[in-house]
């Protein structure tokens, strides 16, 4: 019987037993074959092992623009380490940014104002000449989130501010009293942390936006801030000042404590990020230098996981492709580290500078780049192309 004479089912499931070496000759074959091994349900079996292909825990497709087969070839790239370094702006004064990634599209902040930049389709080259810009603090942009419709910012001038993204329409008002260090948005409602010890809750409400709908004393200075994703909690990281946990949990609705998570937290270990992979799972790192797994299912009152930075540096920041892989950025000399969870080491090592001693304030990524804005640049590593490998 002919190869081809079989089902496609039964096909799926042979070529399910190939690695992705085999794949990739087997394609050689000829054309009918080439066309047959180059769909994603041949692949997703391959990818889901891999980091940062883009299929999720939960088996979701972050990427399903891009070819399965690509992105485990690029996949390969990201586990050794190999890629392009490149600088994509300077500035001056030092300057405490934040970025986001909206698909084809970086955002920005320097100082009080939001870029945006086009990231083209040709191996997301970046287009240095911003084509949108949001204003109107006084003072630096702590963090800005993004929805659909809107960028909200807050600012060290007590300030949050709504903007619509696709017209020049913006509403702000005074969130705090002192700097509004962290800022998240969900489902309408949107959650700020303070340097005044406090956390608010916000509605986007057409006829109520801007109206604060609870405030909840914390007693400790707020860094970090996420909203779960069902939207009906949020967790707070505090700088850990006070005789009590940095990480909380509270309702949305009644604004409760729900749980404290963790009990052994040094004094100063301060939560500088938090990422929610799932209802039930977030990632949380900060100044103690570890990065921490939570599973809520679990246990609330110790992580299922920790990784230790190896150079004994805070953590700014993590990202997470809601697989595998866990990227953070260090404070000293721009060094991000990307860490395979099923690894107790770290991956891979990247220095970013190493003439001035900055941290990586915060990196975002995709399939094919990660980009990391320090105190003076921002920086892309492209692992779609040859370039030397990175230290582990």
């Amino acid at each position: 019987m002919c190869l081809f004479q079989l089902p496609e089912d039964v096909l799926y499931l042979i070529l399910s037993y190939l690695d992705s070496k085999s794949l990739c000759r087997l394609s050689q074959v000829c054309r009918k074959l080439y066309h047959f091994t180059s769909r994603d349900s041949v692949w997703r079996k391959i990818a889901k092992d891999l980091i940062n292909t883009g299929i999720t825990r939960q088996g979701g497709d972050l990427y399903p623009h891009i070819l399965l087969k690509d992105r485990v070839r690029t996949s390969q790239n990201w586990s050794q380490g190999s890629c392009r370094k490149e600088t994509l702006l300077k500035w001056k004064p030092n300057l405490l940014p934040w970025l986001q990634l909206d698909r084809d599209v970086l955002y920005l902040s320097q100082a009080a104002d939001i870029g945006a930049y086009h990231l083209s389709a040709e191996r997301g080259r970046f287009q240095h000449r911003r084509f949108a810009l949001f204003s109107g603090h006084q003072e630096d942009v702590c963090r800005f989130v993004l929805t659909d419709t809107h960028l909200i910012s807050a600012g060290g001038d007590g300030k949050i501010i709504i903007h619509h993204r696709r017209d020049d329409i913006s509403m702000e008002f005074y969130g705090h009293n002192q700097e509004v260090n962290c800022i998240d948005c969900k489902g309408g409602l949107i959650v700020s942390g303070s340097r005044d010890r406090t956390a608010r809750i916000w509605t986007l409400s057409p006829n109520r936006v801007g109206e604060c709908l609870h405030t909840i004393p914390l007693f400790d200075r707020v860094w970090s801030i996420a909203i779960s994703p069902t939207i009906s909690t949020f967790v707070t990281g505090t700088a850990c000042c006070v005789n009590s946990t940095p990480l909380r949990i509270w309702d949305t609705e009644r604004c409760q404590l729900v749980s404290c998570l963790g009990a052994d937290f040094r004094r100063g270990a301060g939560v500088l990020d938090i990422i929610y992979e799932s209802p039930f799972q977030l990632l949380t790192c900060g100044y103690d230098t570890y990065i921490r797994y939570w599973d809520l299912r679990v246990c609330s009152r110790k992580c299922v996981m920790e990784w230790e930075e190896p150079h004994d540096s805070a953590l700014y920041c993590i990202q997470t492709d809601g697989n595998h892989l866990i990227a953070s950025g260090s404070s000293y000399y721009g060094v991000v580290r990307l860490w395979d969870k099923r690894q107790t080491r770290g991956l891979q090592m990247f220095q970013l500078t190493s003439s001035t001693s900055s941290p990586v304030y915060c990196l975002r990524l995709n399939a094919s780049h990660l980009y990391a804005a320090l105190a003076s640049a921002l920086y892309s590593l492209d692992f779609t192309a040859p370039g030397p490998r990175a230290r582990r």
